[in-house]
């Protein structure tokens, strides 16, 4: 049988071949009756999309990968939904991998090896250095998620990421100006990743600025910025003595947040009358979570954005592009968990 084409498809629905693709590949700027009609028509035909084809024909299958560490983090499975839908407007199609941490695996996506269809790769490294990922950044296209861990006036691969250091100035800060001075740090992590680093950093910047004096007894040490990790954390900062009990709590993520909030309910503390309580990752579980969490909100479409963009030019690039660091807007949501103030959510 005569393989089924694109054209084939667009004759039958009526619409354009790129209109076609555009349906195929789940691209969300279609009407509902177009996308109808063409699904139809691929149903009819039997038509199935060939990479290998696209390959021989453009050098390219327009496949890419996003590899983050956990997809059952609410964060990244909500960034995920941002990088599919800025790839669809490339024409590239998004396979999701996911690492669990293991420095073998990222390095393993980051070189390409063991995936000939890939075009690319998105990376969220949590485990390999970004030392060893200088070395390979030449050799296949690649873009990282997230904080470096070199100097900043050293760029060796190209990072799309948030000013955590900023980021977390702001919500200490904001804990602050709420008259709390004896602010815990849930977030240091036991592997010394640049994340953690960079966080406490901001925290401590903000402790400076105030005048107030870091207590490392404020800072518990964490495995995974995970919901477990949270709550084993605050459980001991919830045990101390209440002369030296924290009278807020900054979580790196809010999946520590929510974690610590759990600790706090369970040692009959208020949030946020007793201990106030903020995270950062913007994620929807914070909105929705009793009380709703404050939280430094990254701007996930401009981060899923600029991945897209960097990753598309390196694919299309016929000589090796200048490596860049491009930061994403984030914002302070300030919620009841800090402020005490309810209100409607804004659905």
């Amino acid at each position: 049988m005569t393989a089924v084409r694109l054209k084939d498809v667009a004759d039958r629905a009526g619409v354009s071949i790129k209109t076609v693709s555009n349906v195929v590949r789940g691209a969300p700027r279609v009407s509902d009756a177009t996308r109808e009609r063409v699904m139809r028509a691929v149903d009819e035909l039997g038509y199935r999309p060939n990479p290998s084809a696209r390959r021989l024909r453009t050098g390219r299958a327009g496949l890419v990968a996003l590899a983050v560490p956990d997809l059952a983090t609410p964060y990244f499975a909500e960034l995920a939904h941002h990088v599919r839908a800025e790839a669809a407007a490339f024409d590239l199609t998004v396979l999701i991998e996911e690492t669990m941490g293991d420095a073998k695996e990222e390095m393993r996506l980051a070189t390409g090896v063991g995936a000939s269809l890939l075009d690319g790769v998105i990376l969220s490294p949590l485990r390999v250095s970004l030392d060893e990922l200088a070395r390979v950044a030449d050799a296949f296209p690649l873009v990282l998620l997230g904080e470096r861990g070199y100097g900043r006036g050293r760029v060796v691969a190209d990072h799309v990421l948030i000013d955590s250091v900023a980021a977390a100035r702001e919500v200490t800060a904001h804990l602050i100006g709420l008259g709390r001075t004896r602010i815990a740090a849930v977030g240091v992590d036991e592997h010394g990743s640049a994340t953690s680093r960079q966080r406490l950093e901001g925290f401590q910047l903000a402790l400076h600025e105030a005048g107030l004096t870091y207590d490392p007894r404020l800072a518990p040490r964490v495995r995974e910025f995970s919901r477990v990790d949270g709550l084993l954390a605050t459980r001991a900062l919830a045990a101390l003595p209440p002369g030296e009990r924290p009278d807020a709590v900054f979580c790196f993520s809010d999946m520590l947040a929510v974690g610590a909030a759990r600790a706090l309910y369970e040692a009959g503390l208020s949030v946020p009358g007793d201990i106030a309580l903020a995270g950062i990752d913007g994620s929807q579980e914070a909105l929705y979570s009793t009380p709703s969490l404050t939280t430094v909100a990254p701007d996930k479409a401009a981060l899923a954005s600029l991945a897209v963009k960097c990753l598309a030019a390196r694919i299309a690039a016929k000589e090796p592009l200048p490596f860049g660091v491009h930061i994403a807007p984030h914002w302070l949501r300030v919620r009841e968990s800090s402020d005490g103030v309810r209100g409607r959510l804004p659905v």
